[in-house]
């Protein structure tokens, strides 16, 4: 057998799904229908509203230059050089702006686009806006260069002793080490805990890079409205980051005083640790979500863990289920019971609420199980909606399989496995069973184009059931992902 249908008591397969025997109820009915579509016609809208003003953020920084008169200085060669400087400084600096701004973690956009989306708008973002940097500052070494007949070196060494100008050589550097340290192939080098306080050093280049803005040249000069405009972008930026990132999670866990109530050992090098609290119910956790949590015990306050909530929290007590995956990951299954937890979120917008189509199917994967298992949970699902597909290597990866049965039973929905490696040599997410039995995506969920596709699980893994998906005619709208990887 190769993909079974699941007992809703222990997870174990039991009987062979026949191709076209799944997802023959009606979906969502009418009302929720509805309000889902009028939910996702808002939420578009107000996506579109974010694109704009990200666009609308670039197209000023250019227009108020030319209202400050700039194109009038461009008389030659060297002042057309420094004009195209000044440009792209300004065009640059915007953008890291606005790469400080997606990483403030703000609610709106969270709801409107996804964290993960904002994040990797962040990352793509941060080459554009470091060429831009540096093209500002070769091309204005170059014009000015240019305009008193000396060479790039010497005019180099001119700048470098001007007032606040070494300030902006440091924010440039800072800049570079951060862009570099973000890339793929360095980034897997370094532990995640070095990683990110590398990328802290990007608000720092962007504070030491403003005094020659204010200072350096007229586009910036007292009593403008030019001035006025990017100051308010500096304090949006390190407003909301201060705001989102620090002061409110603080608040958050004091007025929440989240403990640690008990470790559970759900497999080998899987532990689910149980939390209580304050009011939990008002964090307002949708199922599917994730946390920022710092747990302080000397090994473990100077890491913040991602987490999803593998439990709706209640009123007074909250679930998260923790993988071993790295020596961070393996230090909370041995917290003490009373350990204190801070809170940052939650986030993420996979949750019911991205639905819009009738139906749901759901692939999950390893400990990707476990935003899966609270969707599920808090998800409104009529008889017949719902497909779920539970992937594992083998049988010793059925985190909260059970559990997820239970709700699935609950609800009506149906639920397989599908358990064994993959083949050698082949690009599949499947079972090397199912590739040999002719397994589909699209056998698994024939209404497929009408549901909306959640999956989660390893990285790789995940980009090959979304591109069988994509392959299938599902629409981008329609394929909702949540990742573990930074």
């Amino acid at each position: 057998m190769t993909v079974h249908q699941s007992s809703a008591d222990t997870g174990a397969p039991t009987t062979r799904v026949p191709d076209g025997a799944r997802g023959a109820g009606r979906g969502a009915p009418a009302p929720v229908a509805r309000a889902r579509r009028i939910r996702t016609r808002r939420r578009l809208r107000a996506a579109d509203i974010l694109v704009t003003a990200l666009v609308t953020s670039v197209a000023l920084a250019v227009a108020l230059y030319l209202a400050y008169g700039g194109l009038n200085d461009v008389t030659d060669v060297a002042s057309a050089v420094t004009a195209l400087g000044i440009v792209t400084g300004l065009v640059g600096t915007d953008l890291i702006l606005i790469m400080l701004v997606l990483a403030a973690r703000i609610p709106l956009i969270d709801r409107t686009v996804g964290q993960d989306v904002a994040m990797a708008l962040h990352r793509r973002l941060g080459k554009p806006a470091l060429y831009l940097i540096l093209a500002h500052g070769a091309l204005l070494t170059l014009g000015y260069a240019l305009s008193s007949g000396v060479d790039v070196v010497a005019e180099t060494v001119t700048l470098f002793t001007t007032p606040d100008m070494a300030f902006a050589y440091l924010g440039v550097g800072l800049l570079v080490a951060v862009v570099i340290s973000s890339l793929v192939a360095v980034r897997r080098r370094f532990p995640y805990e070095v990683w990110h306080a590398i990328h802290l050093l990007s608000y720092a280049a962007v504070l030491v890079a403003l005094p020659h803005q204010l200072s350096a040249g007229g586009v910036l000069a007292d009593g403008t409205v030019q001035r006025v405009y990017w100051l308010a972008l500096y304090v949006l930026a390190f407003g909301a980051i201060g705001w989102y990132r620090f002061v409110l999670p603080v608040i958050r866990s004091y007025r929440h005083g989240i403990t640690v109530s008990g470790i559970e050992t759900i497999a080998p090098g899987v532990v689910s640790i149980h939390l209580t609290g304050r009011d939990l119910d008002r964090l307002q956790t949708a199922g599917g979500q994730y946390a920022i949590w710092r747990f302080w015990t000397a090994g473990t306050w100077w890491h913040a863990h991602p987490i999803s909530f593998s439990a709706v929290p209640t009123r007074t007590s909250a679930r998260i289920t923790v993988r071993d995956l790295g020596r961070g990951s393996r230090e909370l299954g041995r917290v003490p019971v009373g350990t204190r937890v801070s809170i940052e979120g939650p986030y993420g917008l996979f949750t019911d609420a991205a639905r819009t189509s009738p139906h749901l199917a759901v692939v999950a994967a390893g400990i990707g199980i476990t935003p899966i298992r609270s969707l599920l949970e808090h998800s409104p699902l009529s008889r017949g909606e719902a497909t779920v597909l539970l992937r594992g290597t083998d049988e010793s990866q059925s985190y909260l399989w059970n559990e997820v049965g239970a709700l699935s039973r609950t609800a009506g929905s149906a639920i397989y496995s599908m358990i064994g490696p993959r083949p050698r040599g082949v690009d599949t997410w499947m079972s090397a069973e199912a590739i040999s039995a002719g397994v589909t995506i699209s056998s698994v969920f024939p209404r497929l184009t009408d549901s909306d596709l959640y999956v989660c699980g390893p990285q790789a893994w995940t980009d090959l059931v979304v591109r069988d998906a994509k392959a299938a005619g599902l629409a981008d709208r329609q394929i909702h992902v949540e990742r573990f990887d930074w």
